[in-house]
């Protein structure tokens, strides 16, 4: 991604984003390395911290989990094997759950 993209999915998709109520986006700063996961909180995008397992849990979409060092990595076996640790943690259960 050209610096130039990066600058535009961090400030005119972001405010893009923030009136649509997107709730969350990820940019990839391929020129970084660096992930952001935002997260639309009170009418601003936050950064989403890593959790203590150093993954990225989505806040909306129970059990979406990214591990941003093996994607940057490009270890997409891991990118994957993470995904679906997500998937079967008790978040998406819980979350079916309260919206049953």
């Amino acid at each position: 991604m050209a610096a130039s993209t990066a600058s535009y999915d961090l400030h005119v998709k972001l405010h893009v984003y923030r009136r649509s109520g997107v709730r969350e986006y990820v940019v990839w700063r391929v020129q970084d390395e660096a992930i952001d996961w935002f997260v639309l909180r009170e009418g601003q995008y936050e950064r989403l911290p890593p959790a203590a397992d150093g993954y990225l849990h989505s806040a909306v979409f129970a059990g979406l989990w990214l591990d941003p060092a093996a994607l940057l990595r490009q270890d997409l076996a891991t990118v994957l094997a993470v995904a679906q640790q997500g998937l079967a943690s008790p978040e998406p259960a819980a979350a079916r759950l309260r919206h049953a």
